[in-house]
């Protein structure tokens, strides 16, 4: 498991204890391409969704932690409003259009003092940058990519997945983030040409002036939905 999933697991154990064993009800976000969740001892129910593509729904009906789930668009997805406990976002928004209004209706989902658990690729990172821009990149991936890994994916990355966007988007809606890491968790950094990979970050990097960091390019981040009244309601 990740260092963020295992952040993830442990916060969602703690908002289960903190509803005195009440069953958790979770939306994993982009179920397709994340992993499945450590609910060992936790009573939970699991929904997944995502977009509906060939790979996608392959590893999908792989996971054996989701409860149900569904794949289409992801804009009008059935999400009741204030129906989970705790919402995971799984390298989800770096690749569909329409991020922000896909978010709101995921967050709306989410009952008052709910938490949001977001794992996405930085748009501003240089890994970021090469995942969007490199030319011929579907045929690159099945050489860089390790064996299994889902995709390629389309690369999107609209503003709002990025460090700075997703901070923006929290301040906006009233949400707030308790905990923020970075790390390096690119798909093709972990292939047989992860040392490549990286160097070609480095060099993205300093072309940047610096711009485009190189420390990192996943931004998981632990947000939580306010209770009082004050908040924005969505």
């Amino acid at each position: 498991m990740t260092a963020a999933g295992g952040v993830f697991s442990q916060r969602i154990r703690e908002q289960w204890n903190e509803q005195l064993g009440r069953r958790l009800d979770i939306l994993v976000a982009g179920c397709g391409r994340g992993t499945p969740l450590d609910l060992d001892r936790i009573e939970a129910r699991v929904t997944g969704v995502d977009e509906d593509r060939p790979d996608l729904r392959a590893a999908t009906a792989a996971r054996t932690d989701l409860n149900v789930w569904s794949l289409g668009d992801l804009r009008s997805a059935a999400l009741a409003p204030r129906s989970y406990d705790v919402v995971c976002v799984e390298f989800l928004l770096e690749r569909i259009p329409h991020a922000e209004l896909v978010l709101d209706r995921i967050v709306n989902g989410l009952r008052p003092g709910g938490l949001l658990l977001i794992r996405m690729r930085d748009r501003k990172s240089a890994y970021g940058f090469l995942d969007r821009k490199a030319p011929f990149r579907n045929r690159l991936w099945r050489w860089l990519a390790p064996a299994g890994a889902v995709g390629p994916l389309p690369a999107v990355y609209e503003p709002v997945s990025s460090r700075e966007g997703i901070q923006s988007y929290c301040l906006m809606r009233g949400l707030m983030i308790a905990e923020e890491h970075t790390l390096t968790s690119g798909t093709a950094r972990l292939g047989p040409r992860g040392g490549l990979v990286a160097l070609l970050c480095r060099a993205v990097g300093r072309l940047s002036g610096g711009r485009l960091a190189t420390d990192h390019d996943e931004v998981a981040l632990v947000v939580r939905k306010p209770q009082h009244h004050f908040a924005r309601l969505i």
